[in-house]
């Protein structure tokens, strides 16, 4: 309500102060300056008394009719829907497939048949180290396998036959064993003398350079990586262990190139780290266009509680009272247009991106006031503008 007028004002001091005009009057014309001063002084206080009073009033008036006066707000009918729970931590992208190859046999390197970006196959030769004549030796060998195996075979149709004796039928089958495992060991010698691919993928690096010593399992040559087998390795820590499961749903995010993945868990780790207090998971993720590298951080967000009919409301709208009870207000109606807030003590479950599981207090129906629910008090008249 607006305050009153200053005319109206007037009026008022007029009246409250007719019945002493006269003295006014008088003492103005008795002309002495000291008794005028002193009424002019009495009659200001007495204006400043009554302004005072008038104050208190619309205050009083303005209070009451705001009280009274219905407040706009926004109101949703409570329905049930799904509600998951996240827990979030941070990944590493990592891959099985990602080795460098170091040689096996001792001597010079003396050739790469590879560069660096370029798709080999398993079992394709990478690189070739100097084999120091072993390829000769294998050359001899392989010729006494040859005469060994004609010899004993011979040996063994005239044994068959009857002819000959049993310890020249030995003796050829001994030479011919021995000279084959002999051609054996040698091959398997001169095959560490090539580096091949162990699965197919993609050269990353040439380590080293045509020319360099090779020592056995010392000198890296070539990193090898395959991308097709990405998966997102995060630790989790052990209060959530039952509730994470092998395939469990995950939402993994790389922001560092853009992309976002839905997956589920592939492998939870039997072992607790003591000193994180942690179990790890495998969460494999597509690589169409290999954008996806070892070693990209990922936000990794696990589904570790899931319910499919639950209230769900925004964390905005609770209010918390002196007693630690969380408090929302739903909507009742008094007639077509007007309705009171309601005060509705509710028992909040998990909450998670600002919204929260209502577990007792709500039901499947209620109208929930959404906009303005901070500012009422119980009972408050309330008009919904939606």
């Amino acid at each position: 309500m607006k305050k009153l007028h200053p005319l109206i004002l007037i009026v008022l001091l007029f009246a409250a102060c007719t019945d002493k005009e006269q003295s006014v009057d008088a003492i103005l014309e008795s002309g002495n300056l000291s008794e005028i001063k002193a009424k002019r002084t009495e009659l200001n206080n007495q204006q400043q008394d009554l302004r005072a009073k008038i104050e208190r009033l619309n205050k009083y008036i303005q209070t009451h009719e705001e009280q009274d006066r219905p407040v706009l707000v926004t109101a949703q009918v409570v329905r049930d829907t799904v509600f998951k729970h996240f827990v979030e931590v941070q990944g590493n992208v990592d891959t099985n497939q990602n080795i460098v190859l170091n040689g096996e046999f001792s001597g010079v390197l003396t050739h790469i048949f590879v560069k660096e970006g370029q798709q080999v196959s398993r079992g394709q030769v990478l690189a070739k180290i100097d084999d120091g004549g072993l390829s000769s030796q294998v050359a001899q060998q392989e010729t006494q396998l040859a005469l060994a195996k004609t010899t004993f075979e011979r040996q063994e149709r005239l044994w068959e036959q009857n002819i000959g004796s049993e310890i020249q039928y030995l003796q050829a089958k001994a030479n011919y064993e021995a000279t084959e495992n002999a051609v054996n060991q040698l091959r398997t010698q001169l095959s560490k003398t090539q580096i091949t691919a162990p699965f197919s993928g993609v050269v990353d690096a040439v380590i080293s350079d045509p020319g360099q010593l090779v020592i056995p399992g010392q000198t890296p040559i070539i990193r090898l990586l395959n991308l097709n087998d990405m998966y997102v390795k995060a630790s989790i820590p052990e209060n959530y262990l039952k509730n994470i499961k092998k395939g469990s749903q995950v939402i993994v995010n790389l922001r560092s190139i853009g992309k976002e993945f839905n997956g589920t868990v592939r492998q939870v780790s039997n072992y607790i780290n003591p000193n994180t207090r942690s179990f790890d998971i495998e969460v494999a993720i597509p690589n169409e266009d290999g954008l996806v590298k070892p070693n990209l951080i990922a936000t990794v967000k696990v589904n570790d509680y899931q319910s499919d009919e639950a209230i769900v409301i925004p964390e905005s709208i609770l209010q918390e009272n002196a007693a630690g009870e969380m408090i929302a207000y739903t909507y009742k109606a008094l007639n077509d247009s007007i309705g009171e807030a309601k005060r509705t003590l509710i028992e909040p479950g998990r909450s998670y991106e600002n919204h929260v599981e209502v577990l007792s207090g709500l039901n499947e129906g209620d109208l929930l006031i959404y906009e303005g629910a901070k500012t009422l008090r119980d009972g408050q008249k309330v008009i919904i503008k939606n």
